[in-house]
């Protein structure tokens, strides 16, 4: 007989559990978000997580796995469709956990789990910073150049412009 796992759990029987997080699965793909206890919420988010990446897999085999839990075809479905396809480019972190105000009925510490829908953009961010920074190193150096020649242009013409009115200064004084 396999030993039960360590701590306590969120229903009376493990087979209880299962299909509470199930359930609780389903609901999260079809609305996007659902309220729920805190500890439910965490329990729920590695389940939902592995499930994601099963489906951004897209292989017969995955779909069979995440079949396994949830039993509702469309909601596989809108799974392997949408939610996949929004998640391309997350690496993880495909949930979220807001902590809500407790409970009305009996003070239990209550949490949004959603979905996170909001692209990746941490890592072109980066990218983007650095490839305006190189291009501001390559371009300074020109600036510099270009600012160099500008402050000597005005003084080359002042110089040329002094000249005449000095040579014009002493041919008035030789007179």
């Amino acid at each position: 007989m396999p030993t039960p796992k360590k701590g306590p759990r969120l229903a009376s029987s493990p087979a209880h559990e299962r299909l509470m997080l199930a359930n609780m699965a389903t609901s999260l793909f079809q609305n996007g978000q659902i309220t729920t206890t805190l500890p439910k919420a965490k329990r729920l988010r590695p389940l939902a997580e592995r499930l994601i990446t099963f489906a951004k897999r897209g292989d017969l085999h995955s779909r069979r796995r995440v079949m396994r839990v949830i039993r509702n075809k469309s909601v596989v479905h809108i799974l392997f469709t949408q939610i996949a396809e929004q998640m391309e480019q997350r690496e993880g972190g495909y949930t979220r956990i807001v902590k809500i105000a407790p409970r009305v009925g009996d003070n239990a510490p209550a949490a949004i789990i959603e979905l996170v829908t909001e692209p990746v953009a941490k890592k072109a961010v980066v990218k983007e910073a650095e490839a305006a920074t190189k291009v501001a190193e390559e371009e300074a150096p020109a600036v510099e150049t270009e600012a160099a020649e500008a402050a000597e242009a005005p003084v080359e013409e002042t110089a040329a412009a002094e000249a005449p009115a000095e040579e014009a200064a002493e041919a008035e004084k030789a007179e």
